[in-house]
């Protein structure tokens, strides 16, 4: 969880997408007049002199904008597929995922990664 940055908000529900080295977290709050948002957090674990540290990004996102959030996503991911990256096999990319998610080596490697 959050560093109480966020001690006035309530965490209603949670998941987690791990991907390769990042990590996305999908996290559903309230505010005391329960007013819902969804935080949207990539975590990536990085390397530093004396260890390991996290370095995140988040976005925040209004139930306003969900339609509309939802709406460009999909339309972005279904032109990168059939435009950009017609010839590829999206669901290389969810068998790469249940052989990890099998697997107690985290540390396989696959050339399908993206970074």
């Amino acid at each position: 969880m959050e560093e109480n940055k966020d001690n006035n908000k309530v965490e209603i529900y949670s998941q987690r997408v791990r991907a390769g080295k990042r990590t996305y977290f999908f996290d559903v709050k309230a505010t005391r007049s329960n007013d819902y948002y969804l935080t949207i957090t990539e975590s990536k674990r990085r390397y530093k002199d004396d260890g390991y540290y996290y370095e995140k990004h988040k976005i925040f996102l209004y139930k306003e904008d969900f339609n509309k959030f939802i709406e460009a996503l999909n339309g972005t991911i279904e032109h990168v597929k059939t435009e950009l990256l017609p010839d590829v096999d999206f669901t290389q990319f969810d068998k790469e995922q249940e052989i990890n998610d099998t697997s107690e080596d985290s540390s396989l490697d696959s050339n399908l990664k993206w970074d």
